[in-house]
């Protein structure tokens, strides 16, 4: 078996993203969550697009260790020096430097000449690499790029001092058989590839970020990059739960291994969503809830016989262990602490205060709590854990028909004052918001709204994920409760709650 490498993206291009907006400290929670997961390189973001990534840059590179940190910076000496003061503190560094080589781009955006970006290329990578050991080197749009040029630029980067080589698919053109063939031609035409090692970056505009990626390890590449769940610009990147299963699953077609923890693939996927407020579908490969689901009588017939008839990989090769404690209205905090154990949580006392609580406020309402259920409510802990002086929900009241203007009165508490405001809107939910923009005097407004049932059944908990705008910037919200309408009040609170610790 060769083994590969996992360059995980998800902080810096999963993040670009519309509609994402992850602040310094879930960076680094997931950061965190990332490196047990087992990828070989996170990196973390582009420090000179603004100070809030600088800082996640910054914060990570000096909290995780034991992980090589990247940082993004165009080719230009500015983007290379605030990169790597961003990463001064890191154990280990990775200086990620990009241009893009296609003609398209150097006409239409760059307005450069060929000659001009390899005089770029030359003078970044040669300063990038007098203050850093690994540099990585990527030539934007190269799927798209003439062969013959993107060869000369890789050899002008090796020449310079890059370590890492890069062939990404940035708008996601590319097939599998021809993206192959690019990455042979690479191997073939840059006659001082064998001092770097080669990377793929590959995105899903129609569908084949996975395939591609594969085809380029198969190739000869030695490490690909990719994001959780998939996420990034457009349709995304390719996903990394997906590389890495393939690779376990089909070891035997394509030789290949990963150090990838795979029992945390699952749990990984989850915290991502959580914290960007991004559902996966539920026919999502590997991590949708409906991929070890079987609704079909002959598929139930055959996985109740044997799971390998239908099911190619087992649950819990990704961390869906079955659970041996059921909770209750009668479990006590030490099982339930068990349990969240058990479901791979690592939290501190005053996450399980605050998950437990909620637990035991649901136990009242609902016969049956199920671990997504346990998942929600503690995720829900999780995204507010920061926030230590925020509005809470004190109650609400809320009066709709269809022959009726609908109204809410909302009463709700900050460092124990108690407010009370209503308001009319076009809808109870609607109300309750404008309400809260009264009460906390701003005015919010509400940029997405979803939700989804964690179970079946009328008591089935409504997880609500809003996302909101203050004029200035985004912030994500999370609230779970069996009343829609205060799960929505909950994600409103929390987004706002959010949105002043960024």
């Amino acid at each position: 078996m060769r083994r590969i490498y996992i360059a995980d993206t998800t902080l810096r291009d999963g993040e670009q993203m519309p509609g994402i907006n992850i602040n310094a400290g879930e960076k680094l929670r997931i950061a965190m969550h990332l490196k047990r997961l087992g990828v070989d390189s996170i990196e973390a973001g582009f420090p000179a697009s603004s100070a809030n990534d600088f800082n996640a840059v910054k914060k990570i590179a000096s909290e995780i260790k034991d992980v090589q940190i990247c940082a993004l910076a165009r080719a230009d000496r500015a983007d290379i020096d605030k990169a790597l003061e961003a990463l001064a503190e890191a154990e280990d560094k990775k200086l990620h430097i990009f241009i893009a080589t296609s003609d398209l781009h150097l006409k239409e955006k760059l307005h450069l000449t060929r000659e001009q970006v390899l005089e770029k290329v030359r003078d970044c990578v040669a300063y990038g690499r007098e203050n850093c050991r690994t540099v990585l080197f990527s030539a934007e749009d190269a799927t798209r790029s003439d062969k013959d040029f993107l060869c000369k630029v890789y050899e002008t980067a090796i020449d310079s001092g890059a370590t890492l080589i890069n062939i990404p698919d940035t708008v996601g053109y590319s097939t599998p058989d021809e993206f192959a063939r690019l990455v042979r031609y690479v191997f073939e035409h840059v006659p001082n590839i064998s001092k770097a090692a080669v990377g793929v970056h590959c995105h899903n505009d129609l569908g084949l970020a996975a395939a591609n990626t594969l085809a380029g390890l198969c190739a000869g590449a030695s490490w690909a990059e990719c994001t959780v769940n998939g996420i990034g610009e457009r349709a995304g990147n390719a996903a990394l739960e997906e590389i890495v299963m393939a690779v376990n699953t089909r070891s035997d077609e394509l030789g290949l291994c990963s150090g990838i923890e795979t029992r945390y693939i699952s749990k990984m996927s989850e915290i991502v969503s959580a914290v960007t407020g991004v559902y996966v579908a539920p026919n999502k490969a590997v991590v949708g809830k409906n991929a070890f689901s079987h609704e079909s009588g002959i598929h139930q017939h055959g996985v109740l016989s044997n799971p390998l008839t239908y099911e190619i990989m087992t649950p819990a090769s990704i961390g869906l262990d079955g659970s041996g404690i059921v909770l209750g209205k009668h479990s006590g905090r030490h099982a339930f602490r068990e349990k969240l154990e058990e479901l791979g949580f690592k939290v501190d006392e005053k996450i399980v205060d605050s998950a437990f609580e909620s637990f035991k406020n649901l136990s009242c309402r609902k016969s049956h709590i199920s671990d997504e259920d346990i998942r929600a409510l503690t995720e829900e802990a999780v995204m507010d854990m920061h926030i230590t002086d925020g509005f809470e929900l004190v109650s609400y009241q809320t009066q709709s028909g269809n022959r009726t203007r609908a109204m809410a009165m909302v009463s709700i508490s900050k460092g124990g004052a108690v407010k009370d405001e209503a308001a009319t809107g076009e809808g109870p939910i609607d109300a309750a918001f404008n309400a809260i923009n009264k009460l906390t005097g701003s005015d919010y407004k509400l940029l997405n709204y979803s939700i989804k049932a964690v179970t079946g059944g009328t008591d089935a908990l409504g997880e609500v994920r809003v996302r909101i705008f203050d004029g200035e910037r985004e912030s994500v919200g999370k609230g779970v409760s069996t009343d829609i309408i205060e799960s929505s009040i909950k994600a409103y609170l929390s987004a706002i709650n959010r949105n002043k610790i960024q």
